[in-house]
């Protein structure tokens, strides 16, 4: 570990966070923060990072620090995007319609997933809805399914955590099987068949 206070870490982190203005690898601010031969202990930062995160919170300020799978930002409170708008050309904020939701939820859930794995779950084409959740940066490419074809393989991205509020997969709910349960129902009464699993 560096022999640098606990204060001057923390004004380091948020001088890099503020810096690269992009979400940064824990492992990074660990290297950065140490030696190469010795890096920052990773607990460590993460236990710093936490009270930094509610020291944020708690004061009266436009800037909050967000986790995002293994990476930490730092990035403007929502309601002062308006104020933000109005100074900056901020991206338009994107309505999410309910066949986006739906596609994004099935892409999140089952990642990483084909296009054809999304329309047999939906029972429709996706192609709009996957173009347009790309577009967000929701969802992106992460690679190709080893069969005929190699049909793309799609996952959600950092962009979809920091849009939904959380830091990793790990946090999004749980389906119980009561609800499952319920879906299955209501396809078959939709569909006029049964379903079989």
């Amino acid at each position: 570990m560096s022999d640098v206070s606990t204060v001057n870490i923390k004004a380091a982190v948020e001088a890099v966070l503020f810096a690269t203005g992009s979400a940064v690898e824990k492992d990074k601010l660990c290297k950065a923060l140490g030696t190469e031969e010795k890096p920052y202990n990773k607990k460590e930062l993460e236990l710093l990072v936490k009270e930094m995160m509610a020291e944020y919170d708690a004061e009266d300020r436009g800037i909050r620090l967000i986790e995002v799978g293994d990476k930490y930002q730092l990035c403007t409170k929502n309601e002062y995007y308006d104020i933000l708008s109005s100074i900056v050309n901020m991206p338009k904020k994107h309505v999410l319609t309910d066949v986006l939701l739906e596609t994004l939820s099935i892409i999140a859930y089952k990642q990483p997933v084909t296009r054809a794995e999304i329309e047999k779950i939906r029972g429709v084409s996706c192609s709009h809805a996957v173009n347009r959740l790309m577009e967000y940066n929701l969802v992106d490419e992460v690679g190709r399914l080893d069969a005929p074809g190699h049909p793309i393989l799609f996952g959600t991205t950092d962009d979809f955590l920091r849009s939904f509020g959380i830091a990793s997969m790990d946090e999004l709910p749980s389906i119980s099987p009561d609800k499952i349960a319920d879906f299955k129902k209501q396809a078959e009464e939709e569909a006029g068949i049964e379903v079989t699993t």
